[in-house]
C-alpha cells in the first residue's frame, strides 16, 4: 500500500528501511494492516435543525472569521452535549462517577460486536432486545468478548434526520421506538463486562419508556461505570462480529456528554 505524502513530512519506504533489531516497528506494521481494510464511518454529520435529543434547544452555528475578511475561516459553535452522535459518561446521571475526561483512551478502542435486531424492530418498533439475541450471537461467534462495545443495529438512523420519524409518536404522544432491555444489560456487564454500548436511536430506553422522562435502564448502565454511544449510523455496513470500533470524543472538564465521532475498523 502506498501510503500519502503530507506536506514537509519524507516518508522512506519500508523496503529501503534497515532491518530493526527489536520489534519497535511492530505498531508501524499493524497501521499498514490496518490501512488496508475497510473503514466504516459510524457518525451523523451535525448542523442546527438536527433532530435534538430530549427536547434541548437547536444547535448554533455563527460565523466569526471568514477568507474575505481575515484570511481564515472560523465558526462558533452553540450546543448542549448531547447533540448528534454523542458518548455519554457514567456522571450524566450518577453523581461522582466518571466524567468524559476520567475516560481513559484505551477504552476508545475496543471490540465491536453487533447485535441485528432490524427484522424485529421493521415488525414491532417496540421491540427490545432479548437475552435470547444475544445467546444466538454467541452461539454463532461465542462468548461476547470482555472490554468490547455491543451496538443495537435497529436501522433507526434511516430515519434521520427527520424528527418525526425518528420519534415516531402516536396520537397520544407516545413515542414508539426500539432499545435495551434490562435482562441485556445486566448480562453485558455483570458477566460479559463489556466495555461501552451503542445504539441508533436517541436513548437507552424504548420510546414507551423515554416518554416518561424516566430512564432506569440508561441509570443501571452508567451505575456500572460504563459509558455508551447514542445516535449512530451505518451500522448496517458492519459485520456481527471482528470488526474494531474507534469511539473518540473532545476532553472537557468535567463533561457528561459531547458529540463524538466514531468509526470501525472491518476484519
Amino acid at each position: 500500500m502506498t501510503v500519502p505524502a503530507l506536506p514537509g513530512v519524507r516518508y522512506t519506504p519500508a523496503a529501503m528501511m534497515p532491518a530493526p533489531a527489536t520489534s519497535s516497528f511492530a505498531l508501524w506494521n499493524i497501521h499498514q494492516q490496518l490501512m488496508s481494510r475497510q473503514f466504516v464511518d459510524l457518525t451523523h454529520d451535525f448542523a442546527p435543525d438536527n433532530p435534538p435529543s430530549q427536547g434541548f434547544e437547536d444547535a448554533r452555528c455563527e460565523l466569526v472569521r471568514s477568507y474575505s475578511a481575515d484570511g481564515c475561516l472560523a465558526h462558533r459553535y452553540s450546543f448542549v452535549g448531547k447533540w448528534g452522535t454523542h458518548g455519554i459518561a457514567p456522571a450524566q446521571l450518577v453523581p461522582y462517577l466518571r466524567t468524559l475526561d476520567q475516560i481513559d483512551v484505551r477504552e476508545m478502542l475496543m471490540p465491536l460486536v453487533v447485535i441485528e435486531i432490524s427484522a424485529a424492530v421493521a415488525a414491532d418498533p417496540d421491540y427490545c432486545v432479548t437475552i435470547e439475541d444475544i445467546r444466538a450471537w454467541e452461539n454463532r461467534n461465542g462468548l461476547v468478548p470482555s472490554g468490547s462495545c455491543v451496538v443495537l443495529r435497529s436501522d433507526w438512523s434511516w430515519r434521520w434526520p427527520n424528527v418525526e420519524a425518528m420519534e415516531n409518536r402516536d396520537a397520544q404522544g407516545i413515542s414508539h421506538t426500539p432499545g435495551w432491555s434490562f435482562e441485556v444489560l445486566s448480562y453485558l456487564c455483570e458477566e460479559a463486562d463489556v466495555c461501552a454500548i451503542g445504539h441508533e436511536t436517541f436513548t437507552t430506553e424504548p420510546g414507551a419508556i423515554s416518554t416518561q422522562h424516566i430512564a432506569p435502564l440508561e441509570r443501571y448502565l452508567l451505575s456500572t461505570n460504563r459509558y455508551q454511544l447514542a445516535l449512530l449510523t451505518n451500522l448496517d455496513m458492519l459485520p456481527e462480529a471482528g470488526a474494531l470500533v474507534v469511539a473518540t470524543f473532545p476532553k472537557p472538564t468535567g463533561g457528561a456528554a459531547f458529540p463524538a465521532r466514531v468509526f470501525a475498523i472491518l476484519p
